[in-house]
């Protein structure tokens, strides 16, 4: 009897051990260092329940490789795969806990209003979004381009500016598909967008226009109405921002501080001083002033603008040549004046 009860005992005993020592690799942390550095861990896609607990005691993140890898088959729960950012300060209850809940770090990116597609694509290789060429390459292909209904060679002026959230295992494709669906989905709201694919390539080109020439949100209807006349009376754009475009974009040289006159004899199909017209595509990725801008111009009899106030950003309106020259007079008189 005896014998029994010590055996019994022993069994207790063990079984108490093992609980315990379980429960310290469960609830004790790698590192007792209270303010350790937080660390990004990947964890790819398809990756085993097994290969992410080597991983993890590779990274100095757990202490037991095995007991973590039965905790996480126990509780059986999937675990997604994605960037986290882990600490070694935590138990491996607790981490299993957040790569369970899919807590993955995200990438903020703000993407300004009026950047053309290279410049986008600089920023997000910049943050560690994507390579440039990817993104690039992704923003040309034809068959995602046509399920868009976007007739041009590439997604340029598509591309809504605002502040996105990327994982770290992003593909171009992915990046390129939110942008797009974040376009289509804020100008539904816009009054008079057009549905036609055709019709709405030619309203994003002239947004694109517009977005690089107005300062003064207010002014963008204005400027949208002064290009939408020269477009009815066949006059051409004459947009400054079209002739750094080709400098930029097409020719890649550095942004000029001013155009001069063998700028605009540039022969290039996207120099609206040579072409009348609308150019090939857009020039840049507009936002919702300048959208909403070209789809709802001001009616007016203004066929040009010209800066008045550099620092305010205001421009000056006229109805013919003789306004614009003479307003340009009293600019430079004024400037001279101070």
């Amino acid at each position: 009897m005896k014998k029994k009860y010590f055996f019994l005992m022993m069994i207790v005993s063990i079984c108490l051990f093992l609980i315990g020592a379980a429960a310290a690799v469960v609830y004790t942390p790698a590192s007792f260092n209270t303010n350790p550095a937080e660390q990004l861990f990947t964890i790819k896609r398809g990756t085993s329940a097994r290969a992410i607990a080597a991983d993890l005691k590779a990274a100095g993140l757990i202490r037991f490789e095995y007991p973590t890898y039965l905790y996480f088959r126990l509780f059986n729960k999937p675990i997604k795969a994605g960037t986290y950012k882990l600490s070694s300060a935590w138990s491996v209850h607790t981490l299993c806990a957040y790569l369970q809940a899919g807590k993955q770090e995200l990438i903020k990116v703000t993407v300004p209003e009026g950047l053309t597609l290279s410049k986008t694509a600089a920023i997000l290789e910049d943050r560690q979004v994507i390579a440039a060429d990817d993104f690039l390459a992704a923003a040309t292909n034809k068959a995602l381009l046509q399920s868009y209904g976007i007739p041009g060679s590439s997604a340029e002026g598509f591309l809504f500016p605002d502040t996105y959230f990327f994982s770290y295992n992003e593909t171009a494709d992915r990046v390129i598909t939110a942008m797009l669906d974040n376009f289509f989905s804020k100008t539904a709201g816009i009054p008079h967008f057009p549905d036609d694919p055709v019709q709405r390539y030619e309203a994003v080109i002239l947004a694109s226009i517009i977005e690089r020439e107005y300062r003064v949100p207010e002014e963008a209807v204005k400027i949208a109405g002064v290009f939408s006349n020269r477009l009815h009376i066949g006059m051409g754009l004459q947009s400054c921002a079209t002739v750094e475009y080709i400098l930029t974009e097409i020719q890649h040289k550095p942004h000029p501080d001013r155009l001069l006159n063998r700028d605009l004899e540039i022969d290039h199909p996207y120099n609206t001083y040579k072409w009348r017209g609308l150019p090939p595509g857009p020039i840049s990725n507009p936002g919702m002033t300048a959208l909403y801008a070209a789809c709802n111009p001001e009616k007016s009899s203004y066929l040009y603008f010209r800066l008045e106030d550099a620092a305010a950003g205001t421009h000056i309106f006229t109805k013919n040549l003789t306004e614009h020259t003479k307003a340009g007079a009293i600019i430079l008189k004024r400037a001279a004046g101070r």
